[in-house]
């Protein structure tokens, strides 16, 4: 699953409705707005598949991360293996997920102690004990500067081009609604593996 959060989207409700396009004229749409807050949209996108997971939730913390990869695993129960794409955003190498880790995945050893020793002791110690292939939950985290090469950014750009961008939202839970129906009919409709086009050619000589 190709995993990441999409931050500070916001429930704009726009001050006049939106003029649709008829013969001779563009759509018009209203440049005032009300705020009415923002969202966090924490996505899975299943890379075999197509089918996309979603929670909406109010902040991203690591405790936020770590409970909606539980959640994507409990959703997908009797896995050989679960395997997660990430970017390398500090709260997907955190204290709380690699606790998880170590306890879903039943491992008896010392994780030592955060800024001190042991696994949790760096953010490079912890990434070294998330991709460890031997366990049964997984992390691979895209290289520096290339978190584009995370194929949920693709979605997201869906998510943005089909709802957000010319969006009207007269709440929170208005936003909520609309993020979470346009992942069902997606997946009713839409849902496809990403067939990759680049061939890792070397783009400047």
């Amino acid at each position: 699953m190709s995993v990441d959060e999409k931050t500070g989207i916001q429930a704009l409700e726009r001050e006049a409705p939106t003029k649709g396009v008829r013969s001779g004229y563009i759509e018009k749409t209203e440049y005032n707005y009300k705020r009415h807050g923002t969202q966090v949209l924490i996505a899975a996108f299943n890379v075999t598949s197509g089918i996309v997971s979603g929670v909406c939730l109010d902040t991203r913390t690591e405790i936020d991360f770590t409970s909606v990869i539980k959640k994507f695993i409990e959703d997908n129960p009797d896995r050989d293996k679960y395997h997660f794409v990430v970017d390398n955003l500090n709260t997907h190498k955190s204290e709380t997920l690699v606790n998880f880790v170590a306890q879903y995945c039943a491992l008896d050893q010392a994780l030592g102690i955060k800024g001190k020793n042991g696994i949790l002791k760096s953010m490079p110690t912890r990434e070294a004990f998330l991709t460890d292939k031997s366990h049964k939950i997984v992390f691979y985290y895209t290289p520096k500067h290339a978190s584009w090469m995370n194929q949920i950014e693709i979605w997201f750009s869906t998510l943005v081009k089909k709802v957000l961008k010319r969006g009207n939202f007269i709440s929170i839970q208005d936003l909520k609604n609309r993020l979470l129906d346009f992942i069902d009919y997606f997946n009713n409709t839409m849902a496809k593996p990403f067939k990759w086009t680049y061939q890792g050619k070397v783009l400047v000589a």
